[in-house]
């Protein structure tokens, strides 16, 4: 792993990997690194687009932060919509089919929200979870979504770009709700990011749901936020009702740093997390919202954990903060695994920044 890093082409400093060779720490002065973090982005998005695309057309999806306009017989950046002679159109992610594949996960699992999530821990009970201590004999169904409104260069889950791409496995909302037996009391998307395919999953849930009775079927999302705030609204709802859980990936403060690790703005993501976390801050009946922020070694460092921390601790200090270990994968697959040392960091970064709970996570990955 070690021989194929690069040292920061700005600073000189440590080993950073060779698609972005420039550290965190340049990457939030300003826009030192743009030309090597673009580079980076068009060979990862390929054969999709390298960023948002914006022709000169009325067509706009707006369905996230993105708000791709796609020119004559391109896609959208998440690959899930395209341009087919002036029309618009859905390939994937609405009321009728999607990308998605699930399995179901015996609880307690292994979810980033797990340590404060109503099935591992009975939070809610009798209102959200079936047990006072956990649900164990329980299992949590957890569908995979095809596609991404990001492109990040750790992603640890690149199937999600093969999906969008093959446009397979597509599949109806009424599949997954079938596939939710007596023993799921959890609902969780994830993937790739609900977020391209929120229509899909919101028909999804609510055939669920409907499907489920007045048993406990918790509505949970792992995302990175970006997508419309009137989506955005549905999902609040649907997880406020059923005692679930939203978790955002809150991956840095900077967005310049963002935008190179990502390829898009995370302006978004952060205004959604702040609306959403001031209509549940009075909420106590169950944990309804959570953050996490992945590790990346020579990128995403303590003081970047701290100013995250900060800026959720502004809104609300009891808020679940998870500390992500980072493993090697994808074009960053030269970089080493998250140090332990550099998550202990962290996580004193994090609580000296104001906030109340915090846990390191994934913490088997640590190097």
């Amino acid at each position: 792993m070690s021989s194929g890093r690069a040292m920061c082409a700005v600073c000189g400093c440590g080993s950073v990997a060779r698609i972005l060779p420039v550290c965190g720490s340049c990457l939030r002065q300003g826009t030192v690194g743009r030309r090597w973090a673009n580079a980076a982005h068009r060979r990862s998005q390929s054969p999709l687009p390298p960023c948002p695309p914006r022709a000169q057309n009325e067509l706009d999806c707006g369905d996230c932060a993105n708000r791709c306009r796609p020119a004559a017989g391109e896609r959208s950046f998440c690959g899930l919509r395209e341009n087919v002679s002036g029309v618009l159109v859905s390939r994937a992610g609405n009321a009728h089919s999607g990308l998605a594949s699930w399995y179901s996960d015996a609880i307690p699992t292994n979810c980033v929200s797990a340590w404060v999530c109503p099935a591992s821990t009975g939070v809610g009970y009798p209102d959200y979870a079936v047990a006072p201590d956990g649900e164990r004999g329980h299992a949590s169904l957890a569908v995979f979504l095809g596609g991404c409104s990001h492109d990040c260069l750790f992603c640890q889950n690149r199937t999600h770009q093969r999906m969008a791409v093959r446009m397979r496995p597509l599949v109806s909302p009424q599949d997954v709700a079938e596939s939710v037996d007596a023993d799921t009391t959890c609902l969780c998307f994830f993937g790739g990011d609900p977020t391209p395919q929120v229509r899909f999953a919101l028909h999804a849930a609510d055939r669920a749901r409907e499907m489920a009775g007045d048993r406990i079927l918790r509505i949970c999302w792992e995302t990175n936020g970006s997508m419309a705030r009137s989506h955005l609204r549905r999902m609040a709802r649907i997880t406020a009702q059923s005692g679930g859980c939203s978790k955002f990936d809150l991956k840095t403060a900077d967005d310049q740093l963002y935008r190179a690790l990502t390829g898009v703005s995370g302006r978004q993501t952060w205004e959604n997390f702040r609306w959403l976390a001031r209509l549940w801050r009075k909420n106590s009946s169950s944990v309804q919202l959570t953050a996490s922020t992945p590790l990346i070694t020579g990128y995403v460092d303590a003081v970047e954990v701290r100013s995250i921390a900060g800026a959720v601790a502004d809104v609300d200090p009891t808020i679940p903060y998870s500390l992500l270990a980072f493993y090697p994968n994808h074009p960053m697959r030269d970089l080493s695994a998250t140090p332990r040392a550099l998550a202990e960091e962290c996580r004193s970064a994090a609580l000296e920044a104001g906030l109340q709970r915090v846990r390191p996570g994934n913490t088997h990955l640590l190097s």
